[in-house]
């Protein structure tokens, strides 16, 4: 079996494998107060172009955005997002079991627009009657977003203007922020990331790590006590280091970046191969997550052979199946999925 299905199938990139396996014997503090972790802290720093920010590491998605958003919110308040988000699809409720709501808007690219939020939090406090509603304390998004659209450089800056103008903080999920960094049509670099917002992650499980998400707080408000916050979730792991060493060994080098081109790469020939047999796509393809509209038909035939997610259903005849590229794909796994799809082709 082949596996499209995500892109955190494979364990780690071989030179984190190496660099742990290296330092396996090294004695040092615990709780990410060690050596390996202070460097990462600087060349993130440093990549960020953000000499003052604060950052720390975390182990998976769902724990840092739950630690984060309930970290930014106080009691009453809730936090914006599109109906898409991952927050509010498929995190089994894990923000709402901190005592936040999550208000949705509605979005059918998976991005949120500035006039959306402007909207919905002028519309609260006009409300006469908002103190009796959750009231707007955090914009959600994801770069890319779960649908594979990304935001551009303008579109984040107006909605960074929205969130400062209502004094609201903008918080990206970066989990697989990689890959918008790597595509071809982005125009925004990780220094613009970390200006346009004042707390966002760079996720690494999903880009060549075995574990781990660097979390990025620009802003200095939200900087104070926030290990404290880590401790009180949970979330705080004692052997810290080994979080520190892959996120040094990600950012030296420039392997981050290396690995996310290869999985754009890898994309825009998956890409083709849909192309060739017609097979067009629900969202046009530009980070490592593809929709493509299967012919139910060909779904039958290639799950035999392949992983992949079936994410809608398009018409009676058609399904919208969700394909992932990863920092480890390789193009003879490309290759064998497109003879599968010729072979269909032909046939038909």
């Amino acid at each position: 079996m082949i596996y499209f299905q995500n892109d955190y199938a494979e364990g780690a990139h071989e030179t984190i494998l190496n660099k742990l396996l290296e330092t396996n014997e090294v004695q040092t503090p615990g709780y990410g107060t060690d050596e390996f972790t202070s460097r990462a802290k600087e060349l993130i720093k440093q990549a960020c172009a953000s000499p003052e920010a604060d950052v720390h590491f975390l182990t998976g998605g769902t724990q840092t955005n739950t630690t984060v958003i309930s970290a930014m919110l106080r009691p009453h308040q809730g936090v914006i997002s599109a109906d898409s988000g991952h927050i509010a699809v498929h995190e089994a409720g894990a923000i709402e079991s901190t005592g936040h709501k999550i208000s949705t808007l509605a979005s059918d690219d998976g991005k949120l627009t500035h006039e959306q939020v402007d909207a919905a939090i002028t519309d609260h406090f006009n409300d006469p009657t908002h103190e009796h509603i959750v009231q707007p304390g955090l914009v959600y998004i994801s770069q890319p977003t779960e649908l594979g659209t990304m935001y551009s450089k303008t579109e984040l800056t107006q909605l960074k203007k929205v969130c400062d103008k209502h004094d609201v903080p903008l918080f990206i999920d970066g989990a697989r922020l990689g890959y918008a960094l790597a595509a071809k049509e982005s125009d925004l670099k990780l220094a613009d990331v970390a200006a346009l917002c004042d707390v966002f992650y760079i996720g690494g499980t999903k880009v060549g790590a075995l574990f781990g998400e660097a979390v990025v707080i620009t802003n200095e408000k939200w900087q104070k006590d926030f290990r404290s916050i880590i401790k009180q979730r949970g979330a705080m792991l004692a052997k810290g280091r080994l979080l520190g060493i892959q996120f040094e060994t990600l950012f030296t080098d420039n392997l981050y970046g290396r690995l996310s081109s290869h999985a754009i790469e890898m994309a825009d020939k998956l890409k083709q191969a849909f192309l060739d047999i017609g097979i067009s796509f629900k969202y046009e393809p530009s980070t490592n997550q593809l929709f493509p509209i299967v012919p139910n038909q060909l779904i039958e035939q290639l799950s035999s052979r392949f992983a992949f997610y079936q994410w809608e259903k398009y018409d009676n005849e058609h399904t919208v199946c969700r394909f992932i590229t990863s920092w480890a794909t390789k193009e003879e796994q490309i290759q064998a999925l497109k003879e599968d799809l010729t072979t269909y082709h032909l046939v038909k």
